[in-house]
């Protein structure tokens, strides 16, 4: 982390007066999400675990109060997941980066998976990628709950749309800036750049870019829709974020403490499990009221689409994090 960063960081971490607080009766965390304000699914997702937290403890020895701090209010992506790793941020449901470790980037690992239900086995607890998400967050001082998913992201897209590499051409779409994003639309034929959150509006209404790519169809219906005319679900990527908690801070509470905060965990996850794929086809239902037009690639296009992206970035993945993960990805992900 450079200086700036460091300054930044310890700036809002001053300004809200962070450190768990603890008194005889109770101890105070800290929980944010850096993507979703509060009524959003990931708002009320932070709002179930800390509600289960605080009514399991109340009145007790053990108590436990959680002050939630929503998107933006700490910060953008990078700046409250530096608070995070410091441990300024005590839990987070949120979309990990990869500037402490590039194996956090096996999540965008396209096409891993071509159906809900074997991304769902992936997830569980005991699935094989979420063995190595424990694993790798273990290995950056942060206690992992699992997998909290979303769905299959697309690319949406103003006035064109692609369901092939050679139609994609041309096409520019903002993607995140962190591997492999960029990469995988790129071997999928379109122009990627990478634009940060705040700025993809205006990017789209003046043509920067032609649309927005990697994002379930709630992002883009939710924030984008009067700018948006088509969505793509191209399924390059499984969208999920992860429940985890400062291993200092987990360390900090008594065995009681931890078991209700990952049970609440557990609950929460059990309860995305169930509603995901309702909730996000419920956003379908929306955007194509609203007059957006939703597109599925066909079984052999969705294929082709796969196995470009598989030949292209696979490889690319296996310097970022490793060929003993890529290999574990090659032996479970589905064959095309």
């Amino acid at each position: 982390m450079n200086i700036f960063n460091i300054t930044k960081v310890l700036a809002i971490s001053a300004a809200v007066v962070f450190s768990m607080v603890t008194t005889a009766d109770t101890i105070k965390l800290k929980m944010a999400t850096d993507t979703g304000s509060k009524g959003s699914p990931t708002g009320n997702a932070l709002d179930n675990w800390a509600e289960i937290i605080q009514k399991k403890t109340a009145g007790t020895p053990d108590e436990i109060k959680i002050n939630i701090f929503y998107q933006d209010e700490l910060g953008d992506q990078k700046e409250v997941f530096d608070l995070f790793m410091a441990g300024e941020v005590d839990m987070m449901l949120n979309w990990p980066l990869t500037s402490y470790d590039k194996r956090m980037g096996l999540r965008n690992m396209p096409y891993m998976f071509l159906s809900w239900d074997q991304a769902f086995d992936a997830y569980r607890p005991g699935g094989w990628l979420n063995t190595i998400y424990n694993e790798v967050h273990n290995d950056q001082g942060l206690t992992f709950f699992g997998a909290w998913p979303e769905g299959f992201g697309g690319v949406a897209t103003r006035g064109k749309y692609a369901t092939t590499v050679e139609g994609a051409k041309g096409i520019k779409v903002r993607v995140p800036s962190n591997f492999p994003n960029p990469q995988t639309m790129q071997a999928l034929g379109y122009q990627a750049t990478a634009i940060t959150w705040g700025e993809v509006y205006t990017s789209i209404q003046t043509g920067v870019v032609d649309g927005d790519a990697g994002n379930i169809i709630y992002w883009d219906y939710e924030y984008f829709r009067d700018v948006l005319t088509h969505y793509t679900r191209t399924k390059h990527v499984f969208v999920t974020g992860v429940l985890s908690m400062n291993t200092e801070t987990w360390e900090e509470l008594n065995p009681n403490q931890q078991k209700i905060v990952a049970d609440a965990a557990l609950l929460v996850m059990e309860k995305q499990f169930a509603d995901a794929k309702a909730l996000d086809q419920s956003y379908v239902d929306k955007a194509v009221a609203g007059g957006m037009e939703y597109i599925e690639p066909t079984e052999e296009e969705l294929r082709a689409l796969a196995k470009v992206a598989r030949e292209q970035v696979w490889p690319q993945m296996e310097a970022e994090v490793g060929p003993e993960l890529v290999q574990q990805v090659r032996e479970n992900a589905p064959k095309l």
